[in-house]
């Protein structure tokens, strides 16, 4: 690992208060070294025999600080953690035991990451308020291997049933807002059943306190206040081709959105807030061009990280797939706070040490680990060769954080992931 690429001006935690000892938290020593630091860009070291604590070592890497070593969150999401708990994966994601945000925590600390939940937790804005109609979900469809759910509402004596369907499977991550006659089924269902047994699950502020409280110093809690993609799929494409006039009217509401969210997260009490917002969306640059992400998604994002940067809080942007361009945008027209995985060809189209060369001085990288020829089909051998490798390309002068190029297969031997940690603790030392 390269570590001379420091600044000239370095600030010693254990000069503002930190124990070094290894077992006394030094979070409040390592923040007025950061700010010491950031008056002048200098770097931050910790005391020699200290330990940070996950979250720690995070917020240190966040703040463009030089951590205790190079802070490690492979992404497994949903699919490891679903699979830890040795339930049917529906157990989880329809009827919420346990909520797989909560499986994703025992997970992290289990295996001992940073964690970085970037929008795991499905946080309800408070002034989004909720749709007043009675909707019910029912069950239109059970086999061995899966739950179809449809919901409908009773209007005038009528049942009127939506035209999508959730499909939860026994060991997969569901398909949300799936077509019926795509997967063999009506679009009114002809048989059906209530959906019962649902455990109760606050997605409101209680509910992201206790998340919070649950996650403690295993790394930090973030949450959707906006998103990169206007357009997922096709039909989305089709949409806007045919109807271009209403782009203006989303490009508003976006805006009005996250002025609004935003509200609402600064009248919450601080230490009930998120740790950092989420502002990404999977596959960003697949059915969207650069050209229309700048003109119809980038304006409430910017907004959302212009008010966040303002205010301290750290932004973040998950995107699989191709993602060059798009970490050029964020870190030349943006303070965009970290940006991941990075995917390799083909998935993604990234270049680990060219990103760090261009931009490592201004945003956090987090990757990019192959999640299948490397962590579901590799030895742990491959792994700590891959992890060595990206630590050697973009550690250096910190803004890195070891993570995977996606979510992790639901079969990653666990060997692989330990390999990978135990890397980041050693090899990537500072």
């Amino acid at each position: 690992m390269n570590k001379d690429n420091t600044r000239d001006f370095v600030f010693n935690v254990r000069d503002f208060g930190s124990e070094g000892d290894g077992q006394a938290p030094d979070s409040m020593a390592i923040q007025k070294a950061l700010d010491a630091a950031g008056a002048v860009m200098g770097t931050v070291r910790k005391s020699e025999g200290g330990k940070m604590t996950s979250k720690e070592r995070l917020l240190t890497v966040m703040k463009g600080g030089i951590p205790d070593c190079v802070p490690v969150a492979p992404d497994f999401s949903n699919m490891i953690p679903a699979r830890m708990t040795g339930k049917p994966f529906w157990d989880l994601y329809l009827y919420n035991d346990p909520p797989i945000w909560d499986a994703y925590i025992d997970c992290a600390r289990h295996f001992g990451i940073d964690a970085v939940m970037d929008g795991y937790f499905p946080f309800r804005w408070p002034s989004d308020g909720v749709d007043p109609r009675p909707w019910e979900t029912c069950i239109v469809y059970r086999d061995a291997g899966r739950i179809v759910t449809q919901a409908c509402l009773v209007e005038n004596g009528r049942r009127v049933w939506q035209d999508r369907v959730n499909v939860y499977y026994v060991a997969d991550p569901p398909t949300w807002g799936a077509v019926p006659a795509k997967i063999g089924l009506p679009a009114v269902p002809s048989r059906y059943e209530p959906l019962e047994g649902v455990k109760p699950a606050d997605t409101g502020l209680a509910g992201l306190r206790r998340v919070k409280e649950k996650l403690g110093d295993q790394g930090l809690v973030g949450v959707f206040i906006t998103y990169s993609c206007i357009v997922g799929d096709e039909e989305g494409i089709y949409h806007f081709a045919d109807h271009p006039e209403e782009l203006e009217r989303v490009r508003e509401q976006r805006l009005a959105q996250v002025e609004r969210r935003f509200a609402d997260l600064m009248a919450m009490p601080a230490e009930d807030r998120p740790d950092f917002l989420c502002v990404g969306g999977s596959g960003t640059l697949v059915f969207q061009t650069p050209a229309f992400f700048r003109e119809n998604a980038l304006p409430a994002m910017k907004r959302v990280i212009e008010l966040a940067t303002a205010a301290g809080i750290p932004t973040h942007v998950h995107s699989c797939g191709p993602e060059k361009e798009l970490v050029r945008i964020m870190a030349e027209e943006t303070s965009l706070t970290v940006i991941d995985p990075l995917e390799v060809p083909p998935m993604g189209d990234c270049d680990l040490a060219e990103l760090k060369r261009a931009y490592g001085d201004r945003i956090v990288l987090k990757g990019n680990l192959h999640t299948t020829h490397v962590m579901l089909r590799g030895t742990p051998a491959d792994v700590v060769a891959a992890s060595r490798k990206a630590i050697d390309a973009a550690a250096a002068g910190g803004r890195f954080i070891l993570s995977t190029g996606d979510q992790c297969g639901r079969d990653t031997p666990d060997e692989n992931l330990f390999a990978m940690i135990e890397t980041a603790r050693t090899y990537g030392r500072y």
